[in-house]
């Protein structure tokens, strides 16, 4: 699992990695498809001595309106493709797929994995190595040039969510307009993320039930005050509500973008601009409406001996998936953002199409 979990630090950073099927010995060379060129095509076909083919996810099937089992499929190329070829089937709104696909086999279902825990587009080339260059490749990684890992253990990782965290420092915080804050970092046991929990005023004096705001980080919202959505605004009003209930906690949890990564979102405010919601926008890059896993979350308020809380959301769908993390969400309490000119149709999609209870601040946009 060590490993494995080693292999998205590679991807990250643009490099192959090396899948390893011990049931048949066959090997992989995996190429993220996200800054990919002609050199690093060359090179990988040139190790594995293989024409690759390209897996992509069933969001970015979807978009293009292809139907598939399963959490993706693979398409086969003649000859070795071009990098902005294989670039315009993971991205492009509306590209045409040059030849029928095939399921995905155990690599292909791997290296997708890898690409989504990675935060990656999610779409990679696949290099089946011939038998004759399997000891090359194997020397590669016994050396150190190239990271290596086996299928299942890929499998086992990407699929078991975020893993434990640890509870690795803290200290005082005083915030503007609240007094003093208590805040301390989790790390996720990979090393991959850090997650922070707020907590508002003396524990003593908190609720039984204890207000609970589970927010996930929006750099562009939280930070810069963007307008295009209302996280900041939420964020700020979570702090707030949560002082004057008592005091209670604040989770901050590292999901940019509901978990498809910052890069990634700003892709999707691209789409958003050509006229498609913040659903749309996310299935053309390959992903699902929602991608977060609350586990830290529930690990993360176990930790802080919290067992009974508040919740502070407009989502019913966040409720779920938190109580199905095994938190005990004793009653919901809305909390509202700010409506904008600019984040109407965004809050209106979250309304309408993710289920969020939104009427009332929608109903400010009628009465303007």
């Amino acid at each position: 699992m060590f490993h494995a979990e080693r292999l998205v630090f590679d991807l990250r950073r643009g490099l192959p990695v090396v899948l390893r099927d011990t049931a048949d010995e066959a090997v992989y060379l995996v190429a993220p498809v996200e800054g990919v060129n002609a050199a690093a095509l060359a090179d990988a076909a040139a190790k594995s001595d293989a024409v690759p083919t390209q897996v992509l996810s069933f969001h970015r099937l979807a978009s293009l309106g292809i139907a598939c089992d399963g959490i993706g499929a693979c398409l086969s190329f003649a000859s070795l493709p071009n990098a902005e070829e294989v670039l315009r089937h993971a991205l492009t709104r509306g590209a045409r797929l040059p030849s029928a696909l095939a399921p995905l086999n155990d690599a292909g279902r791997a290296a997708l994995l890898l690409m989504q825990r990675a935060q990656l587009i999610p779409s990679a080339l696949v290099f089946a190595a011939t038998q004759a260059r399997r000891d090359a490749i194997a020397r590669l990684y016994t050396e150190g040039e190239l990271l290596a890992s086996s299928i299942t253990a890929v499998i086992d990782l990407c699929e078991g969510g975020p893993g434990r965290v640890d509870r690795v420092s803290e200290a005082r915080v005083p915030l503007s307009g609240l007094g003093d804050a208590h805040l301390i970092v989790f790390r996720e046991e990979n090393g991959s993320r850090e997650h922070v929990a707020v907590l508002l005023g003396e524990r003593g004096n908190w609720p039984v039930d204890v207000p609970v705001r589970v927010h996930s980080a929006c750099l562009t919202g939280d930070l810069f005050g963007s307008q295009r959505c209302d996280c900041g605004a939420q964020l700020r009003n979570s702090l707030r509500t949560i002082r004057e209930l008592g005091g209670g906690v604040v989770l901050y949890l590292a999901q940019e973008g509901r978990g498809i990564g910052l890069a990634n979102k700003l892709r999707a405010y691209c789409l958003q601009d050509d006229g498609l919601d913040t659903i749309d926008a996310d299935q053309v890059i390959g992903f699902g409406k929602d991608e977060r896993d609350y586990r830290a979350a529930h690990e993360m308020l176990a930790a802080l001996g919290i067992s009974r809380i508040e919740l502070l959301t407009n989502n019913p769908e966040k409720v779920r998936a938190l109580r199905e993390a095994g938190i005990d969400i004793v009653r919901r309490r809305g909390l509202f953002g700010q409506l904008t000119d600019q984040n109407r149709d965004y809050l209106r999609t979250k309304a309408n199409r993710h289920g969020h209870l939104l009427e009332e601040l929608l109903a400010e946009a009628v009465h303007r």
